[in-house]
């Protein structure tokens, strides 16, 4: 969980995440790692900066081959 998304947008001071859509995301990644668990797997959630998160992780695990991302789209204003 980026911190990053639940401040105020530059625009208009709105939060990026509302309270509504944090329980929906909260409880989608509980679903998730239950479903995961199930299936004999885990699922890894941290709270940070992912660009600083994913570097700790790789150190972390040490022997990693690969990473895969998406970046946010943003409006363009």
């Amino acid at each position: 969980f980026d911190p990053r998304h639940y401040q105020g947008t530059h625009c208009y001071g709105f939060p990026k995440t509302g309270p509504h859509r944090l329980r929906f995301l909260l409880e989608s990644v509980k679903d998730l790692r239950e479903t995961l668990k199930k299936k004999g797997s885990n699922l890894v959630v941290r709270k940070g900066k992912p660009e600083d998160v994913v570097c700790d992780l790789i150190t972390q695990l040490g022997s990693v081959n690969a990473v895969a991302f998406h970046e946010e789209v943003r409006e363009l204003l």
